[in-house]
């Protein structure tokens, strides 16, 4: 037992030391590149033809279906489609034209944005827009958002958005793909589409604003503890989490609600002139079958089955930007303050059983 408990503290010790080791590395290097003026390459655009990938997985089941002999000569088959198919596409990309990518068919761009309450992805999606926007057709082309998001801040969604008004002013056709929920900002995002296509039970709507804070002033008022805010300015702090709250600051609070509330609705209203505004900026929710009797959306379909269908008519490609990891993500040191808060309770525990 005494062997196994210093072998454990050695074990813990080690574990500390390298740890304290990649972390001093890791200081050094980027204040190297710092030095130097190096910028971290911020990420890369990552390109897949869905076509391909629907295809594969109907031909995984056909195959699967077959006997061995029938697969083999199944298999066979499809081989030498795809490389006849191959062949002619290498054909085209090496005609001299004036068009440098001959295509017969139009091009259905996807995108994802995935929103949590400040939009974090918004940074990627303007990315892939920018890429999109500089290589699709406007007279052909389409792009489809894939959303998700039961929405956030203001500011943060309203920029979100503005993205997606980008490819409204660039002419070309924006269709949201709404699975599970896209509601208050994430409408506010999916109302800038041409096309609104949400599943049977998505959750949609809940055009309104909210906002609530905690207010500790009785607590430290009984204490003893006194809370001075100073401003410049009438209207620079309403409604505080430490000070007195007044009346008057909560009527000043709601007026901006209110004024949020009212352009938060002018902005649903430009977008989609058949919805009834005033009858659903109430701040209610609505599911898919209920958003479409209502004109929150314009047609009941999963974003499979629309995308699906578009390779049936289009060339399918889903874009997404990912960021390139830091020099402490790829060491691993991300989480080094838990893993050192964990080594040093294994140091504890160890000594202890030590000393009894």
């Amino acid at each position: 037992m005494e062997f196994l408990t210093e072998f454990g503290l050695f074990v813990a010790k080690a574990v500390t030391l390298v740890v304290a080791l990649l972390v001093v590395l890791s200081a050094l290097i980027s204040a190297a590149q710092k030095g130097k003026g190096e910028q971290e390459p911020e990420g890369e655009l990552r390109v897949k033809r869905l076509n391909d990938v629907y295809r594969k997985l109907h031909e995984s089941v056909r195959a699967k279906m077959l006997g061995a002999q029938a697969r083999k000569a199944w298999e066979k088959q499809q081989k030498k489609q795809h490389k006849a198919e191959q062949k002619e596409e290498k054909k085209k990309a090496n005609l001299k034209s004036e068009d440098p990518e001959p295509r017969d068919k139009p091009r259905v761009f996807v995108l994802d944005f995935d929103g949590d309450i400040k939009a974090s992805e918004t940074d990627s999606l303007r990315k892939c827009i920018t890429a999109v926007l500089g290589v699709a057709d406007s007279e052909r082309d389409e792009v489809v958002v894939r959303l998700e998001s039961g929405g956030g801040m203001v500011h943060s969604y309203g920029l979100a958005a503005a993205q997606l008004d980008r490819i409204r002013v660039k002419g070309l056709s924006l269709t949201v793909c709404v699975d599970k929920v896209a509601a208050s900002g994430g409408y506010m995002m999916a109302c800038v589409a041409d096309r609104i296509v949400a599943s049977p039970f998505a959750i949609l709507g809940s055009i309104g604003v909210v906002a609530q804070l905690p207010n500790f002033h009785r607590l430290l008022k009984k204490n003893d503890v006194d809370v001075e805010i100073l401003t410049a300015g009438e209207h620079k702090r309403t409604l505080t989490v430490f000070g007195e709250n007044t009346e008057k600051g909560r009527k000043k609070f709601q007026e901006d609600l209110e004024d949020t509330h009212v352009l938060f609705k002018d902005y649903v209203g430009e977008r989609r002139p058949g919805l009834d505004v005033s009858a659903v900026a109430t701040g209610d929710i609505w599911f898919g079958r209920r958003a479409l009797e209502v004109n929150l959306i314009d047609e009941i379909k999963t974003s499979d089955e629309y995308l699906i269908e578009a390779c049936e008519r289009a060339d399918v490609i889903s874009i997404n930007y990912r960021h390139k990891k830091s020099l402490p993500e790829k060491l691993g040191l991300a989480a080094s303050g838990a893993l050192e808060h964990t080594v040093m309770r294994l140091l504890s525990v160890f000594r202890n059983q030590k000393i009894q």
